[in-house]
């Protein structure tokens, strides 16, 4: 660490050379990025390639060899890169930049397993999962639309929403649609349209394209950004052969621009005959249930009981008439019966009843409402009481006697 204060400060010089001898101690690297820029100056043999990140706004002046530049030529337009390259200090303008000792070209094979290990990992970690895609609503307040600038795939948007639902707002944000600053702008873009209350839905689109040109919708950071938002989002990236990764996170995959603006909003006149078969089909019901009802009404007018109510009586009463009489009737045999059955009862007591032997001059004769049954237990003179058929006596033992053998 270098001493410095305010009453003794570096020099200027001093603060670059450390620098240098800082980023020095780097050594070289390899950095990969996107061609956003190449200069070849006259009569010189260097070249200057300005190599730009796609995921945030930065770039790095690289430094090379013609030779080397020309070993690759021709690069193709936001061609990729990968160089081995020195970082360099240049202490008297205070820049820094790589000295470049070899350069490759990302070969489409290469983006390609790219591509495939990143959309494996993204899957792995759920965020092409259906679960978590949200529905988008009927009829959004507002769309927001992300596209290039003055693009076709604008006009196919907002021509088809607005022959579909006449008088849909749009909340617009031309951004570049590829090359190095795509990831950026459309990231931003949709950030702000994030923010937008009434923004219920957000349209991703451009038109077809080569697979370098479509590689920004691919971005891992743009695929993470997508899947963060809570505002859903349509993706409506080139054509129906096209497949960038942001049709895999997105909440709906439209197949072009203009199949974009079908699935965002209703048509108005698909919409109004539906309404008005759905109003028909109700009238028709209720006219039914109605019809019903009347039919059920009349019915029960023409009931007799409702043309006479004491009908209802009458029927009543000569129920309970009928009733009357069953019960009379049945009373009586009732009653008969039960005679009937008293009078054998009461000729059976008769037969076994005691009166029957006393009304046959038999007696009976007891002390003190005891029977006697032996001579031996009275005595002379002792009271008794006698029980005739017809009435009781009370006499006196005049004498006793036993029978003979007793």
């Amino acid at each position: 660490m270098i001493e410095s204060s305010s009453e003794e400060p570096l020099p200027v010089r001093v603060v670059s050379e450390s620098i240098g001898e800082y980023i020095g101690r780097l050594g070289p690297v390899w950095v990969e990025g996107e061609v956003a820029e190449i200069t070849r100056r006259p009569g010189s043999q260097m070249a200057f390639i300005r190599l730009k990140d796609t995921s945030v706004d930065m770039s790095l002046q690289v430094t090379c060899h013609r030779s080397i530049l020309e070993a690759i030529d021709p690069l193709p337009e936001n061609a990729r890169i990968v160089a081995y390259a020195k970082v360099n200090w240049y202490a008297v303008r205070g820049t820094l930049s790589l000295m470049a000792r070899e350069i490759r070209q990302v070969g489409l094979g290469e983006l390609l397993a790219r591509l495939e290990q990143l959309k494996n990992l993204l899957a792995a970690e759920g965020l092409f999962s259906s679960e978590r895609k949200r529905e988008l609503p009927f009829l959004p307040r507002k769309i927001g639309l992300i596209c290039g600038r003055a693009s076709a795939a604008e006009k196919d948007v907002v021509e088809n929403v607005e022959r579909r639902w006449p008088g849909m707002s749009f909340e617009i944000r031309e951004v570049a649609v590829q090359g190095s600053t795509a990831v950026v702008e459309v990231s931003r873009a949709l950030r702000e349209l994030e923010q937008i209350e009434d923004v219920d839905v957000i349209i991703i689109t451009r038109g077809g394209g080569s697979f370098e040109d479509l590689l920004p919708f691919s971005d891992e950071s743009l695929i993470r950004l997508v899947a963060s938002l809570s505002t859903p989002v349509v993706s409506a990236i080139g054509h129906e052969q096209d497949a960038p990764l942001l049709d895999l996170v997105a909440d709906l995959r439209a197949s072009t621009p203009t199949d974009a603006a079908k699935r965002v909003v209703p048509s108005l006149s698909e919409e109004s005959e539906r309404t008005s078969q759905l109003v028909q089909r109700l009238e028709n019901r209720m006219r039914a249930i109605i019809d019903l009802e009347s039919s059920k009404i009349i019915a029960l007018v023409s009931r007799p009981v409702i043309k006479d109510p004491l009908t209802l009586i009458d029927l009543r009463r000569d129920e309970v008439k009928l009733l009357k009489i069953g019960s009379h009737k049945a009373m009586t045999a009732l009653l008969k019966e039960s005679r009937s059955e008293i009078k054998e009862i009461k000729a059976q007591v008769n037969a076994l009843s005691p009166l029957a032997t006393l009304k046959r001059g038999y007696a009976v004769v007891q002390k003190r409402g005891r029977v006697l049954l032996d001579a031996k237990e009275v005595t002379p003179t002792e009271p008794l009481h006698v029980t005739l058929a017809k009435g009781e006596i009370t006499v006196e033992v005049i004498s006793k006697r036993r029978e003979k053998g007793k």
